[in-house]
């Protein structure tokens, strides 16, 4: 029972400041305007690792990539604390154990920014339903105007609606579904 608990609490801490980390590389990497509030929270929430981490890991044509880093390394952290309180024994197979959680904190990163994008395209097409002049909207349309313009300039609207956020849902749940077949793969490393 404890070890639930310490796992809700780690997953919790440890998965909120990867995200934390993963949404300030983004919107860093999108260049969404640093004035709204949600930058500001999120510079305010990571600048304490980031800052040092600057130092060592150089960013790379317009992307921070120890903002990167850091969110992957937090991921390799909560996947290495979980597996350690369930009871996996890491001492006879450590090497394989360690490869195998590194990569399964890439894949989490990589379904977590799947995540990112498909909650901020269905923020955005609500908002532009209900509330197209919310200081949000402009953030939102700044994130995910890349992801929306591959699809706009191919699909014209039918009825004056835009159903381009439709298949980058549909697009990110098939990717979804790769990625947890990979993780399974991956677990049957170890």
């Amino acid at each position: 029972m404890l070890n639930q608990i310490i796992i809700f609490i780690l997953n919790t801490l440890l998965g909120l400041f990867s995200l934390a980390l993963l949404l300030r590389f983004y919107m860093q990497l999108m260049h969404t305007p640093y004035r709204n509030p949600l930058s500001q929270f999120l510079v305010a929430l990571t600048d304490f690792v980031v800052r040092p981490t600057r130092r060592v890991i150089p960013g790379l044509r317009g992307m921070d990539l120890s903002t990167l880093l850091l969110a992957w390394l937090t991921q390799f952290i909560l996947l290495t604390g979980i597996h350690k309180l369930q009871g996996y024994n890491y001492s006879s197979t450590i090497g394989t154990a360690t490869m195998g959680l590194m990569l399964l904190a890439f894949v989490e990163i990589i379904k977590m920014t799947f995540h990112i994008v498909m909650i901020a395209v269905i923020a955005q097409a609500l908002l532009s339903w209900f509330s197209p002049h919310s200081p949000i909207a402009s953030l939102l349309d700044d994130f995910t105007r890349p992801f929306l313009r591959i699809f706009r300039e191919r699909i014209p609207p039918i009825g004056n609606i835009d159903l381009s956020p439709l298949f980058i849902l549909v697009i990110i749940q098939l990717l979804l579904m790769l990625m947890t077949g990979l993780q399974r793969e991956i677990y049957q490393l170890f």
